[in-house]
């Protein structure tokens, strides 16, 4: 017995999944957050494929069978059809880049002189759509990373770990959140009924009688939600003084100005100077006014979520790939955004795809959740 136990745990190091173990949902966002800062860093599909494939393998190493889990499927769908209208968008209204690779001429649609830099209709070039297909990607890289992050992180206990100077907005975001994987799970269960009863489930026709129930379910969850929240003391203030009010305020609005302005110039080549320091600057400015701004919400918070080791690996993966992509962008920006003029085939570098590949730590050291008993 004791051989086997061990060659048990030798096989699965991470444990089971359980409410004392479990990541915080933090881990999860900022996890997913520094596979988008990656993917906002190129244009190059190897890596962009690649960040998908990260963030899929995660989600079906670690997501549970919870109702909001099961809305990846709908990220990738949404990516696909920005995908999509990305080239169409190339195809029918054209495209700044230059190419030489005819296609095929539509039919170009004259335009006042007023219209002057757009068309609708005329070349396609291959260049065109090369570009139009990198730019699409890059954005359906993002949508699926924060559908990672929707499919792993809890949104009730998301709520439960925010600021309490943030509390109402928060519940705000999570009801958000929880809308459209319930509305999804919600509209699986209506058609599967309808089949059941031998009443189509497709076209408009479909569409009108699943639609009124969902509506309706909608509403009542809403109710139910709001009478909860009323009998739970929701809302309830304490009173500070006038002048702790407006500082934080002051800090709080101040603090998310330079944490955009940060954000914005650490994300682009131009504000690389002054990025950083204003960066920081405004994260101290918003905590101080969110600390400040905590003593208004008099609200306990029960078994609250501890950060352990696997948290933080999990966290420092997501920072680690962000940060490694950001310090590759600026060494050789070259090999993050291919040209498309001339048109050449994408290489794979090496050392930004093995720090694309640090995401893969949360499948190998997150919890494993429980099966479906």
């Amino acid at each position: 017995m004791a051989t086997a136990r061990t060659a048990t745990t030798w096989v699965t190091p991470t444990p089971e999944a359980n409410r004392n173990n479990a990541l915080p949902p933090g881990t999860w966002w900022i996890w997913s957050l520094g596979l988008g800062t990656a993917a906002s860093r190129t244009t190059n599909p190897l890596l962009l494929a690649l960040l998908i494939g990260v963030a899929g393998y995660v989600v079906a190493a670690r997501r549970t069978n919870a109702p909001w889990a099961r809305s990846y499927s709908a990220f990738i769908k949404l990516g696909i059809a920005v995908l999509g209208i990305r080239l169409a968008f190339a195809v029918f209204l054209g495209s700044p880049i230059p190419g030489t690779h005819l296609l095929v001429t539509l039919p170009e649609v004259p335009l006042p002189h007023w219209a002057q830099g757009i068309r609708i209709g005329g070349r396609v070039t291959a260049e065109g759509l090369v570009f139009a297909l990198y730019d699409g990607l890059k954005l359906a890289t993002l949508l699926i990373c924060v559908g990672a992050a929707n499919a792993l992180a809890n949104p009730a206990r998301l709520l439960k770990s925010l600021p309490g100077a943030l509390y109402e907005a928060g519940v705000a975001v999570v009801v958000a959140l929880t809308f459209a994987p319930n509305l999804i799970a919600d509209v699986r269960r209506l058609r599967a009924a309808r089949r059941l009863r031998g009443r189509p489930d497709r076209g408009l026709r479909g569409l009108l009688h699943v639609g009124l129930p969902v509506l309706e379910g909608a509403l009542e969850r809403s109710v139910a939600l709001a009478a909860a929240m009323d009998a739970r003391g929701y809302g309830r203030t304490a009173q500070v003084p006038p002048a702790v009010r407006r500082t934080t305020a002051v800090l709080t609005l101040g603090g998310l100005l330079g944490v955009c302005a940060g954000t914005y110039g650490v994300l682009t080549a131009e504000g690389g100077g002054f990025g950083l320091p204003v960066l920081l600057a405004g994260l101290a400015s918003a905590l101080g006014g969110l600390w400040l701004g905590g003593s208004r919400s008099p609200r306990t918070r029960y078994r609250p979520d501890v950060w352990g080791v696997r948290a933080w690996l999990v966290t420092g993966s997501g920072v680690a790939v962000a940060a490694l992509m950001v310090v590759a962008a600026t060494y050789d920006p070259a090999a993050l955004r291919p040209g498309v003029v001339p048109l050449v085939a994408p290489a794979l570098p090496l050392w930004p795809a093995a720090a694309v590949l640090l995401g893969l730590l949360p499948a190998f050291v997150a919890p494993i959740p429980k099966e479906p008993s």
